[in-house]
């Protein structure tokens, strides 16, 4: 399994990379790779090819994965898929730099499903039946399937979501409260509260 933390977003309403966006505890995405390594995953980052050079001078040593230029897609699954092109037999443990308040124990619960539960193409949690697909484990297996929807141009929409409705799903409703450890941050007026 590989821990993947999803950085290669435009941040284009932040106005500033979130990945790199600085807290008490460091950036965001050096806490997030912290919660992989807390679980004994090697974790990497998934980045932009405009956040290269930035990302090897903070995160020397950390692998980066950039969007593979054969996907005609973007966003969250063209990251994925990238990652899987790369290491096809790994199961991926993805999470997103944006979610700044998620804690450990929700990441461990995940990982324990996963642990007790083999053989499922995904692992997600629930926010009111709706999936959260930024918080989740997707099997090399159940990835090489959506890769090969993909290719033959049975992948109609490119999103995680979408997605999920092709593969066997352990889905996990998140306790009540739980809920603010998924809270996704945007933009500046979502810092509020941090």
């Amino acid at each position: 399994m590989l821990g993947i933390v999803l950085c290669g977003g435009a941040s284009s309403r932040m106005g500033r990379d979130k990945g790199l966006f600085q807290s008490e505890k460091g950036n965001w995405a050096e806490k997030m790779l912290g919660n992989f390594i807390n679980l004994g995953i090697p974790g990497l980052l998934s980045v932009n090819l405009k956040q290269v050079d930035q990302y090897q001078s903070v995160f020397p040593g950390v692998e980066l994965i950039c969007d593979n230029e054969s996907l005609r897609i973007k966003g969250p699954l063209a990251a994925v898929l990238s990652v899987h092109l790369k290491y096809p037999t790994e199961d991926l443990f993805i999470l997103a730099c944006d979610m700044p308040l998620m804690d450990a124990r929700v990441l461990k619960e995940l990982y324990n499903h996963y642990r007790k539960e083999p053989g499922d193409n995904c692992f997600v949690y629930t926010n009111d039946g709706e999936p959260e697909p930024l918080c989740g484990i997707y099997s090399g297996s159940g990835l090489t399937a959506i890769q090969h929807l993909y290719d033959h141009g049975d992948l109609v929409k490119h999103s995680m979501k979408f997605m999920l409705d092709h593969l066997s799903v352990v889905r996990i409703p998140i306790p009540e409260d739980w809920k603010p450890f998924f809270r996704n941050v945007n933009a500046h007026a979502d810092l509020n509260g941090l």
